[in-house]
């Protein structure tokens, strides 16, 4: 009888070993005076800034969805880690959590050392630009779960803030002004419909694009708003990450009962992918899939409104009035 050892069952271990060892000085970028120890423990340790009166711990999780699709089969790898850290850390705050650490989770059917440090790089770009440590991770190899190349990814950020600050009453009011950030792209939301598009129509991804390949375009990473948060914290009443759920969705969240967000429709700074985009699509969809150019809104008093827009490279998008909770295009 034939005896069958690990690597028979499709796992590599020594693959994997492979990678942490590579991926030790790509980490260590990212550690601050904060983290305790090092890469290759059973947990990653991170010591609580000093400062805070009531810290309190917030955490965000999320992924990259179908958009992960579009880079495993283009083969364009070292931007999807970015979006990975984008999703969780812009989440983070707007509930005015500053980022500390972030972990990921690597799965994939077989592991190719390669492509999953492409991946890995790109988390690290994200945690440098997010001003957050990468303190752990799991790449977990697993055969008959997953076909050839494909790979998920998971990503978790860990944040603190005043617990007066988290506990809070919700502070957008009457008067206040809407100050969109423009996004990068797409981001991450919405890819499962852009696939469709492109397969319905036979769409070329290596197709020339405002002078590149098309591709890169549904490639560019997320934005990610961290620092833009950090500068202007103190003029900032709330903020909305526009994420699945475009501006209809995701704006009512920060608003008190009986406030409406009046978006002036002209002011959005649509980038050119989404007049491609919804070229192919029903309007009713546009807002509530995607985010049409605008990956944050920043609600600030309207007396900080134009320096907010100056410091943030924002814009003016519109304004709070009394009526119904929601979002009106006028």
């Amino acid at each position: 009888m034939e005896k069958l050892n690990y690597k028979d069952s499709g796992v590599d271990i020594a693959e994997g070993n492979a990678l942490v060892e590579d991926l030790k000085g790509l980490v260590k970028q990212t550690f601050n005076q904060n983290v305790l120890g090092g890469i290759g423990s059973f947990s990653g340790a991170f010591l609580l800034p000093s400062g805070y009166k009531e810290p309190v711990i917030l955490a965000a999780t999320d992924g990259v969805g179908t958009k992960l699709k579009l880079a495993i089969d283009s083969g364009i790898l070292n931007s999807v880690g970015i979006d990975l850290v984008a999703m969780c850390v812009n989440d983070l705050i707007c509930n005015f959590a500053t980022p500390m650490f972030f972990l990921d989770y690597y799965a994939t059917g077989k592991l190719d050392k390669n492509a999953a440090l492409q991946v890995i790089s790109g988390i690290t770009q994200g945690c440098l630009e997010a001003q957050c440590a990468l303190i752990g991770g799991e790449s977990a190899e697993m055969p008959g779960m997953y076909k050839d190349k494909d790979f998920d990814l998971a990503g978790f950020a860990v944040g603190i803030a005043e617990r007066e600050i988290v506990e809070r009453p919700l502070q957008a009011s009457i008067g206040d002004v809407l100050v969109a950030l423009p996004s990068s792209g797409i981001h991450s939301n919405g890819y499962s419909l852009v696939r469709k598009i492109l397969e319905k129509h036979a769409i070329n991804l290596d197709s020339n694009f405002n002078g590149k390949p098309l591709i890169e375009t549904l490639l560019t990473p997320t934005k990610i708003y961290v620092q833009t948060f950090k500068k202007l914290q103190s003029k900032i009443k709330a903020l909305a990450h526009i994420t699945g759920g475009g501006l209809v969705e995701n704006l009512p969240r920060v608003l008190p009962n009986g406030i409406c967000a009046k978006v002036i429709e002209k002011n959005i700074q649509q980038l050119p992918i989404f007049e491609m985009l919804c070229h192919y699509i029903q309007d009713t969809d546009k807002y509530r899939t995607f985010n049409m150019g605008v990956g944050m809104v920043l609600i600030v008093d309207s007396k900080d409104a134009d320096f907010v827009a100056k410091e943030s490279g924002g814009y003016i998008l519109g304004m709070l009035e009394s009526g119904e909770k929601g979002v009106e295009f006028v």
